[in-house]
């Protein structure tokens, strides 16, 4: 859980994803189409990608991908950004993050 959250403070928004998860992809999608450019860790191309997503998973992530970190704060996964997207505060959260300027 450490090295998770070491490499989710490395960006004011981090995503941990998979290259074969259309999930994963929207996400990414939403995230850049705000004008934020996250760092985003392709677990299944990552050698401790296992690691990492046993950890994601201890933290409560069910699936474990994606899992995006704004601020270094756990937003959540594809359904928890979608509502952020809905209600109007992921905007804010990411101005808040210094993930943009507007």
């Amino acid at each position: 859980m450490e090295r998770v959250m070491t490499l989710a403070s490395q960006n004011p928004v981090v995503i941990f994803s998979r290259t074969n998860c259309c999930m994963c992809h929207t996400i990414n999608t939403l995230i850049l189409e705000h004008g934020a450019y996250p760092l985003v860790h392709q677990l299944d191309e990552d050698p401790n990608g296992r690691e990492l997503e046993r950890a994601l998973l201890g933290m409560g992530r069910n699936p474990a991908v994606p899992a995006v970190f704004i601020g270094g704060e756990l937003a959540g996964g594809a359904s928890e950004v979608m509502t952020l997207q809905l209600n109007g505060s992921l905007r804010a959260w990411l101005i808040r993050a210094n993930a943009i300027w507007v």
